[in-house]
């Protein structure tokens, strides 16, 4: 098994890598990683009116946020037209597919015939044994589908699922163009890249049977296919943009981490126990079909946001300063392409970690450690910045500035002597002083944000809070 597998992630380069797109491509990447097989990227453009260049840069970029690195590709179909009409001849030639002369007219009347008098709206065969062309027409190539018994689909996550094969279409797989069709396409290119499994979403399980009769005609071994199921939103209808974001690069946007997010798709359908959070190398482990639910998975926004907080409390602080820069400048806490000391800002970061959800939050929280310049909350000035916490700040003051030590050990011994002297509780100094250095009432321990602040910003916002007392 491990030496043989061999799976693809195809999008359609129609939009953006969208949440479910991402949890598919993440399943098919667990699962080589997990088989030690090939991770392949396939480009899935045929349709030339809404596929784009633009959309292929950004469904790679979504991957490469997401760490989900391929083996092979990315292939293009439409670099392979030739090799398609090639697998298409092949077909004619041995009688296993034929040219269909109906108009696009005739078979939308034919259509409503059957509908209107509940027959199965296929087509209905008239140009299968057809021996010679129609004069003035340009055909399109049909697919000879059998018509009798049943094409059975044994789904690593369904289970059997059988198809009656009297219902099935002789579907198109060449059109009067000369390009070929999506089922058509998808089975060349599985066959030529030697796919052993196929993974992707149940919106294509109708698509499964077609696909199984052109591997038979081409005398092709079937891979194994597991169907995942549907992503809903918390309504139970399927997950749009009306439930929020759906975009996986609108989450980086937003300030998520991509292990966060990835941590988040794999446990839409699949489980380990009741373990919520796993390392890679974890989820590369665990990972099977076996703990798959095939009943729909319901995107939880609020268990995503949690599960962000868990990931940025662990991070590096090195690793969250470099990436909570961009925020920094979006806030306009700093100006673009502003230097900045980052062991520094590590040391800021540290302190505030586990109070954000999101690096958004993390850099909002640290504007008061950035900015050269603070405004006190008005309800915050007028409860602690008063006359009362006046001689507080004054004397604190005058100790701070004969402080030698900045840090935690040398700054506690400071307060605790102006509590003494003043025969009050730590917290009739330390508040007032955390609304002179933050401008609001909540911040980490006073001794850490002193620390961070250092020395000389501190008692600059000091001397502001003494003189806003007057």
């Amino acid at each position: 098994m491990k030496e043989q597998v061999r799976v693809r992630f195809a999008p359609s380069p129609t939009g953006h890598l969208h949440i479910g797109g991402a949890r598919t491509a993440l399943f098919n990447w667990l699962y080589a990683r997990h088989h030690g097989g090939t991770f392949i990227l396939r480009i899935e453009d045929t349709d030339r009116t809404r596929s784009t260049d633009a959309y292929i840069e950004a469904i790679t970029q979504g991957m490469h946020w997401l760490n989900l690195d391929w083996d092979e590709g990315p292939f293009r179909q439409t670099d392979r037209f030739a090799v398609y009409r090639s697998y298409v001849e092949r077909l004619l030639q041995e009688g296993k597919a034929y040219h269909c002369y109906c108009a696009v007219e005739e078979l939308e009347q034919r259509r409503q015939l059957a509908l209107a008098q509940g027959r199965p709206q296929k087509y209905d065969g008239r140009c299968r044994d057809l021996k010679e062309a129609v004069p003035g027409r340009v055909p399109v190539v049909r697919f000879r589908t059998p018509q009798q018994g049943e094409t059975v689909v044994d789904d690593l996550i369904r289970g059997r699922v059988v198809f009656d094969n009297s219902q099935l279409d002789d579907l198109i797989i060449l059109r009067s163009d000369n390009s070929p069709t999506y089922n058509f396409t998808v089975v060349v290119d599985d066959v030529d890249m030697r796919i052993t499994h196929v993974i992707r979403g149940d919106d294509h399980l109708n698509n499964t049977p077609k696909q199984i009769h052109i591997y038979k005609a081409l005398g092709y071994e079937i891979p194994k296919f597991a169907h995942l199921p549907m992503i809903l939103g918390a309504d139970k209808t399927r997950l749009s943009k009306r439930h929020g974001a759906t975009s996986v690069m609108a989450y980086e946007e937003m300030g998520y981490l991509p292990e966060a997010l990835t941590n988040y798709l794999v446990r839409l359908g699949w489980s380990h126990g009741d373990q919520e959070v796993f390392s890679r190398e974890e989820l590369i482990r665990f990972f099977s079909f076996e703990n798959v639910g095939n009943a729909a998975a319901v995107f939880n926004p609020e268990k995503l946001l949690w599960l962000n907080q868990q990931y940025i409390i662990a991070a590096a602080p090195g690793r969250l300063a470099e990436l909570v820069v961009p925020f920094l400048a979006k806030q306009q806490i700093i100006t673009e392409g502003q230097a900045l000391d980052m062991a520094w800002l590590a040391r800021a970061v540290k302190t505030l970690q586990e109070r954000a959800k999101t690096l958004g939050e993390l850099a909002s929280s640290l504007r008061y450690y950035i900015a050269e310049e603070i405004t006190f909350q008005e309800k915050a000035q007028e409860k602690f910045l008063n006359e009362k916490s006046l001689p507080l700040l004054k004397d604190l003051k005058e100790a701070l500035a004969a402080c030698a030590d900045f840090s935690h050990a040398g700054l506690e011994p400071v307060f605790k002597g102006v509590v003494e002297k003043h025969g009050v509780k730590l917290g009739a100094v330390a508040q007032p002083v955390r609304v002179a250095m933050t401008g609001g009432t909540e911040s980490p321990g006073i001794y850490e944000v002193l620390e961070v602040l250092g020395k000389e910003k501190t008692l600059q916002r000091l001397e502001k809070a003494i003189l806003s007392i007057g």
